[in-house]
């Protein structure tokens, strides 16, 4: 049996109609760029969110560019982020000239923690990034609070949460913004780029709105130096589409984990921690094992393909090397040798939940395997 890492191919099919009708609709329109389709679709996720207002604009990546622009920050700022994160927070942070501050995350749950977000505070640190990783809130409350108490600014990094909930409130509103990225893969996922940023501050939104247009809110008349980072018409429709189906597709994803957690019984494997109060979408089933190449190896061998997010730190990027000011990262660099994530995706049969299990209690190590 073959068994990907992740197929959008079943959701499609399902969607088909839905997103052909939402295709013509833009066709049929002759507006291709920030007109109705983009409009409802703010509108909508915001209210999801429920955030006052909703940007669209071209990436995951952009939406925290144009966070960090719209809170002035720049050179001689710190920025406090997880050091196991997905590079692009990092890149953000870079792309406005300010300094990258790494905090080790929790062992067990792989999130920032409040603690973590203390260790690394500076005297410089003007904004924290808490990485709701996986699709586990991060410890959203105690960092918010301890960075109120200190005047840091929060800046959510949502990419891989989309309908994620801490007691019972979206991810994304326990700070000034929340940034999505809605690349293909993600639980809200376009059919090309896109991202946005939420927000209830009015001022925010009129600035990173017209950050993301040219630095423009009249046009041909530019109050700032912006970029151009807009959601296109497409994705938007398409978005609007996905976004009626996400909680559902969030509680599929949600019951395949609960059947790996339940079944899941090696010794060698340690399993995703779940929080209390946390409720986890499960963009990722993220599992840690000291012989993980040897496991990777086993189950690509059964026709499991398998992704390790992410074997490379922060730190240890090329594009960092430099950085003299980056603190070493033992805890993630542990993380970051361990971790493989394990298929996950909308249309995932019993038979295919049930090979991946099976296959993963029969791995003995590297020097053999267990019956199964």
């Amino acid at each position: 049996m073959k068994v990907p890492f992740s197929t959008l191919a079943r959701l499609h099919e399902d969607l088909r109609e839905e997103m052909a009708d939402a295709f013509s609709r833009v066709y049929d329109s002759g507006m291709f760029i920030r007109s109705k389709e983009c409009s409802a679709f703010e509108e909508e996720f915001a209210a999801y969110c429920g955030a006052r207002y909703a940007l669209g604009v071209a990436s995951g990546l952009d939406a925290l560019v144009v966070a960090l622009k719209a809170l002035d920050v720049g050179p001689g700022d710190d920025v406090v982020l997880p050091a196991n994160t997905f590079i692009a927070t990092a890149l953000a942070v870079s792309a406005v000239g300010a300094n990258v501050v790494l905090a080790d995350p929790d062992e067990k749950t792989c999130n920032m923690t409040a603690r973590g977000f203390l260790s690394a505070i500076t005297e410089n640190t003007k904004v924290v990034i808490p990485v709701h990783l996986y699709g586990q809130p991060a410890e959203i409350e105690e960092i918010a609070k301890e960075a109120a108490t200190r005047g840091v600014l929060v800046v959510e990094d949502c990419a891989q949460a989309h309908g994620a909930l801490c007691g019972g409130k979206h991810v994304g509103t326990f700070g000034a913004i929340g940034c999505f990225s809605f690349y293909p893969g993600k639980n809200l996922g376009a059919l090309g780029d896109g991202g946005a940023v939420i927000t209830d501050s009015e001022e925010l939104a009129d600035r990173m709105r017209r950050i993301a247009n040219y630095g423009s809110s009249i046009r041909y008349h530019h109050e700032e130096k912006g970029i151009n980072s807009r959601l296109d018409e497409l994705q938007a429709a398409f978005l609007r589409v996905k976004l009626r189906h996400l909680d559902a597709c969030n509680e599929a994803r949600s019951l395949i984990a609960v059947r790996y957690l339940e079944n899941i019984r090696n010794p060698l494997v340690a399993l995703p921690c779940v929080e209390p109060g946390r409720d986890h979408v499960w963009h990722i089933f993220a599992i840690h094992c000291v012989e993980r190449d040897a496991l990777r190896d086993h189950l690509r061998q059964r026709g499991i393909e398998t992704v390790c997010h992410y074997p490379v730190t922060i730190a240890d990027q090329g594009a960092y090397a430099s950085d003299g000011r980056l603190s070493p990262t033992p805890l993630a660099r542990r993380l970051a040798d361990t971790e493989l994530s394990l298929p996950l995706y909308f249309g995932m049969t019993d038979e295919e939940i049930d090979y991946v299990i099976d296959a993963l209690n029969a791995f003995n190590g590297g020097g053999g395997n267990r019956a199964a």
